[in-house]
């Protein structure tokens, strides 16, 4: 009977040491798979986009953070990083793909980096590409803490396919002291696009004459001695003015604006450029018709407030019938400020950059709240003048509003601020088996986390 009892209590014992590192296994398993180093999940389509760690396409020791969306979703790991304020940042990781498509034809969605929750993303890449390496700067504005994501999708996209990412990297750069900005102006001479109009396709070509290049080289020059005036002397700008003899051949369409140049359908014929200098801000000029056609658009003639991979991005739209309008050219009897819609259209820029850094201003379109009208010759001249020195009196509150000094160094962040860059920690992968330990009970708890969630 003894004997017996000590063959059962053997069996016993191997059973329960084999399910023991059966669980191990298992649990390391899921710890390798599903361990993502406090990054959180998030996808915008739930249950579509698959989220693991891989052991077999990787770029380096570590297991990469694998994205899989086999219909189109727009998802993301993303982590939320302390940062000091109105400081520039560059992180950087290496990525592959595979068959990542986007669901919109002129799309700028892919795999890329981000900032969850706004238009803030690096670059993106579709299809099937081997590792590379991917970079998105960002200045943290008035921010103490962002969330950077590793997405595959966009800001209101969606993609599908397969994204790795790994070798994560985070930087601080050195603070932008200087309140002169460098823009640019791209005189896009020729558009050849193929619209829906009247409920037929239609193709429209568009060129600039040499009088329309000149006037907008015109233009830039005049803002350039408008600017420190008007500001009162709290910024300047420098400017390059670049003529693309490629033709735009795309444009996008929205019920607000009807149709206009967003930075995507310019990207392959500006990009080269704005990655050769450091721009602030960029303009781009187009002619959208003529006197005999046009391309629908509602009621502008410059459209500001986008942005070109953090940096501000403003259409200037040349009048159809050139000859009969006014509203760049310069005339002592009908027009002394011509550049008035390229400065309009950068204060949107600066608009929206007070209203992320959290500052209440008034709307650059409320001049009449206030007071103030277009007055001939000058058009809204005095409004900007107020406006950029915060000279607006505001009766409700007696108090005096407008564009708080700080927007005019809220500039985009550059490579150049990171020549003497400061790294700091983003990703501690466990190095041994005691923090491999502690990874696993985090894993585990996220796990159990994530199942209430989803129920």
């Amino acid at each position: 009977m003894s004997k017996k009892s000590n063959v059962v209590s053997k069996i016993s014992s191997i059973i329960f040491t084999i399910f023991i590192i059966i669980l191990v296994i298992v649990l390391y398993s899921l710890y390798k798979n599903h361990y993502f180093n406090d990054f959180y999940k998030a996808e915008y389509n739930l249950n579509v986009t698959k989220f693991t760690r891989d052991s077999d396409v990787k770029y380096s020791d570590t297991y990469s953070y694998k994205l899989e969306s086999p219909e189109y979703n727009d998802a993301m790991f993303y982590k939320t990083v302390e940062v000091e304020k109105n400081t520039p940042y560059r992180v950087s990781c290496m990525v592959k793909t595979q068959d990542v498509m986007s669901e919109k034809e002129v799309s700028s969605s892919g795999a890329q980096i981000c900032l969850a929750d706004t238009v803030y993303a690096s670059q993106s890449i579709t299809g099937t590409n081997d590792w590379q390496k991917i970079e998105f700067i960002f200045n943290s504005g008035n921010n103490d803490s962002v969330n950077v994501g590793f997405r595959l999708g966009g800001n209101g996209e969606n993609c599908k396919g397969i994204a790795w990412f790994s070798d994560f990297k985070l930087e601080k750069g050195t603070k932008i002291v200087d309140t002169n900005w460098n823009m640019v102006c791209f005189i896009c001479k020729n558009v050849d696009v193929t619209i829906e109009k009247d409920g037929q396709e239609q193709e429209l070509q568009f060129s600039m004459s040499n009088e329309d290049v000149a006037t907008m080289k015109d233009n830039m020059k005049r803002l350039q001695n408008s600017i420190p005036v008007l500001s009162g002397g709290k910024m300047s700008i420098s400017y390059d003015v670049i003529e693309i003899d490629e033709p735009i051949t795309s444009i996008l369409y929205d019920e607000e604006h009807g149709y206009y140049v967003d930075p995507i359908n310019v990207k392959d014929l500006i990009d080269d450029y704005v990655k050769q200098d450091d721009y602030d801000h960029i303009f781009v000029a187009v002619r959208l018709g003529d006197i005999v056609n046009e391309i629908p658009v509602y009621d502008w003639i410059g459209l500001g407030g986008m942005d070109y991979y953090g940096i501000g991005f403003s259409n200037i739209r040349l009048p159809n019938d050139n000859s009969k309008s006014y509203a760049y050219k310069y005339s002592s009897y009908l027009n002394t400020f011509p550049e008035e819609v390229f400065l309009h259209e950068f204060l949107h820029s600066l608009e929206r950059n007070l209203i992320e850094y959290g500052m209440e201003i008034p709307a650059l379109h409320d001049y009449e709240k206030y007071g103030y009208e277009s007055q001939i010759l000058v058009g809204l001249k005095n409004w900007y003048k107020d406006y950029m020195t915060c000279n607006i009196w505001d009766s409700t509150n007696n108090k005096y509003v407008g564009l708080d000094e700080i927007v005019y160094k809220l500039k985009p962040a550059h490579e150049s601020n990171f020549e003497n860059s400061e790294e700091i920690e983003f990703i501690k992968e466990p190095k041994n088996i005691i923090e491999d330990v502690v990874a696993l009970v985090k894993t585990i708890a996220r796990t159990i986390k994530d199942i209430k969630i989803g129920e």
